[in-house]
Parts: structure tokens; sequence; C-alpha cells
């Protein structure tokens, strides 16, 4: 066997994901172009936040210290992270099982996708990159608040994961929270800043979620969001805005087993609905929304 085979081949070995998909990053896999993508993600989004996003968000940057220019190694970016929190980043291969996800968050450990989407991908791709992982999630991990809201939630939904009437629920929470989350900021334009990691990761979805008339910015409120679809091939047609993470932890501490059998069968809102009784910051216009594809 040639000195590239076995190399291919150890290669593959280590992304052979085990029972929990943990697998090690295989830094010698990275590339020039993969290196070139993240430092061209990074510059963009670190110009473009300031003053957008949370300070929690950009205090977790400082401390986890991220490399610029290349696609960082997990195992130092670990210790920074553990040593603040708890938290450990676990490599995988992609998309895991919902079961093997939330047992890994109640158990403060974070799954983070190993590769880099290709440069013609930069402003979208539709399943979860390392840079989407890695600097959309990881630097709150370095919140103790946001960090205990992120196992709690492991820990409810792990107690649910056997309920396939309730995947469902976890699914909206976390979406309208972790991935597409806004907080109120009055020193803020428009009164709020991005915490959400599909947010902070996305150049377009940035503006949009802040600038645009077109999406509906709403209170949050925890049985609201369970009951409302989403969007996953566009951008958010409603966005959920919190009051600060201690908001967020207090939500987790729910009675999720009466609010599942309140919900799981009852009719879902659609995404861009306004319902009674809802706390209205911003009516979006619709200007530009697809009127299929809710989930």
């Amino acid at each position: 066997m040639s000195a590239t085979a076995e190399l291919n081949e150890s290669f593959e070995t280590r992304l052979v994901p085990r029972d929990d998909f943990k697998i090690e990053q295989p830094l010698e896999r990275y590339d020039a172009t993969d290196h070139a993508v993240w430092a061209q993600l990074y510059a963009r989004q670190a110009a473009l936040l300031e003053g957008r996003v949370c300070d929690e968000f950009l205090a977790g940057l400082a401390k986890l210290d991220l490399p610029a220019q290349h696609v960082p190694s997990f195992a130092a970016l670990n210790r920074r992270l553990g040593a603040a929190t708890g938290f450990e980043i676990v490599p995988v291969p992609g998309l895991v099982p919902d079961r093997v996800f939330f047992e890994h968050l109640a158990n403060r450990r974070f799954p983070v996708t190993w590769w880099m989407r290709r440069p013609e991908q930069l402003d979208y791709l539709q399943e979860p990159d390392c840079f989407h992982d890695l600097f959309g999630h990881v630097p709150l991990l370095i919140d103790p608040v946001f960090a205990n809201y992120i196992e709690a939630y492991g820990r409810a939904a792990l107690a649910f994961a056997h309920d396939a009437r309730a995947l469902p629920l976890f699914a909206r929470l976390y979406w309208y929270t972790v991935e597409f989350g806004l907080m109120r900021d009055a020193s803020a334009t428009g009164g709020v800043r991005i915490y959400g990691a599909g947010i902070v990761s996305s150049h377009s979805e940035t503006l949009y979620s802040l600038e645009s008339d077109s999406p509906n910015r709403l209170g949050f409120a925890l049985e609201r969001v369970l009951r409302t679809r989403y969007r996953i091939d566009t951008f958010q047609k409603t966005y959920f805005v919190i009051d600060d993470f201690r908001q967020l932890f207090a939500i987790a501490q729910a009675d999720f087993a009466a609010l599942i059998d309140a919900f799981a069968d009852a009719p879902a809102l659609a995404a861009g609905e306004i319902a009674p009784g809802d706390t209205v910051i911003a009516r979006g216009t619709g200007e530009g929304w697809a009127h299929e594809g809710d989930v």
C-alpha cells in the first residue's frame, strides 16, 4: 500500500462515527480552499456583526480567540471553552439523530460539523457546516447563563425523545431561540440585536432580520413559539425577541409534559401569522415571502 493510500485510509477510519456520532477532527484534511473560505466568512461576519449582535456573543468570540485565517482546532478551543463553562465541542460528520443531539447537549457537549462549505456556497448552505456550527454557536457557550440554557434544553428534550408528538415542539423552541433568536437592546437600531446562530453566521440574514420590513418581530412567549411553524429554505417570516438569557433559562424549566399534552395535537400557526395576544414589536409587510414550505 502506498503512503498516500495509507494516509487516506487513516482519514477514513477517523471519520467513522461512534454510537454518539463523535469522530476525530481530521485537521490534515482541510486544504487551502477550506482555510480561505473560513477566512473570508470570518472577516465578513466580524465586520458586519459589530453593533448588530448581542454583547455576550462578542465577548465569547474574544474569549475563544478564534483564528481568523484558518479553520480552528477543536481541541485548542475546548481548553478555553471547558475552563469557562465546562462545555466541549464534539466533532461530528454532519446532522445527528435527535436523541444523540439531546444527549450531547444534556452533558455539555455541543456537536460541531467538521467539514467546510465550498466557495460557491458562501451565501447559502442548507445543511450546517463547520463555520455555522463553530462561529455561529460556540462563542455563546462561554456565557454561563446561555450555556445553562443549552444544557437545560437538552435535558428537557431528552426526557421526551421517545415521544414523536413532542419532537416538533422542541424543534420549534430550538429554532426560534438558538438558531434564529433576537434579543431586546434599547441601545440598538430598532431596539433589538441578534443572538441566534443561523443569523450570526449568515451575511444576508443578519441584514434581513434587523433591517428588512418584511418579517414580523414578536415578543417571545413559550406557548406561542411551541405552536409556530418555521422556514428551513428561506429567510424567516417571524423572529421572536427575548429580554435576556435569564429568560431563556427560566423557559427551559417549564412543565413540558403539560405543554406537550396541551399543544402537541393542536393546530399549528403558520410561520408568518400574527395571533391574538401577540406582543408585536414590528409587524412585517410580508414582501417577498414564499407561501409554501413551513415545517
